[in-house]
């Protein structure tokens, strides 16, 4: 199953069972020792499921994609509900995973240079960017492929496509000075 480059360094773990035990131990040991740690996009993601943000996105971004694309009524709440459910099933993983590789960098240098923690503004701005370009990309994708095929990244539509989403995930930003965060 595994074989070895006669030009590498032998690897540590030789036996099948060994093999076995550290991948598992890979899989299963980051999320216990990440348990208790968080980061704006978490947070966000959580804010981003609750009934209003959804229900807000789902009514701005229909208006969205009637006007844009000349769709039915009917037409226009199939893709606006196809292509929101995309976003969401999609964004439960790419919001957080895109929060945490900001973390690393480019968050990492300007957080140690300035002496700032996670929860700092550029981090939020930068989330928030995130948030509404994935949920962009994704929706962007279900309507090229099923409701609009001229769709195009590099255009008008575009632009348009990420203040609708920018619309529903400021309303989840806006959440926060409603009901804020709880230590």
């Amino acid at each position: 199953m595994f074989q070895t480059n006669p030009q590498l360094p032998a690897i540590v773990f030789q036996g099948r069972k060994m093999r076995k035990l550290f991948i598992i131990a890979i899989i299963l040991f980051p999320p216990v020792v990440y348990a208790n740690v968080v980061w704006p996009a978490l947070y966000l993601e959580i804010r981003l499921f609750s009934w209003w943000a959804i229900g807000l996105g789902l009514l701005v971004e229909f208006f969205y994609v009637k006007w844009l694309f000349a769709l039915s009524v009917k037409r226009s709440a199939i893709a606006d509900l196809s292509a929101n459910a995309a976003s969401s099933i999609a964004g439960i993983l790419l919001i957080p995973l895109a929060g945490i590789a900001w973390e690393f960098f480019p968050a990492s240098i300007y957080q140690q240079a300035f002496d700032w923690g996670t929860f700092n503004p550029v981090t939020w701005v930068a989330t928030f960017i995130l948030g509404c370009f994935i949920n962009a990309v994704i929706e962007g994708a279900v309507y090229k492929k099923w409701f609009a095929p001229h769709f195009r990244y590099k255009s008008r539509e575009f632009l348009w496509l990420l203040v609708a989403n920018a619309i529903s995930v400021g309303a989840a930003y806006i959440s926060f000075l409603i009901v804020p965060l709880k230590a």
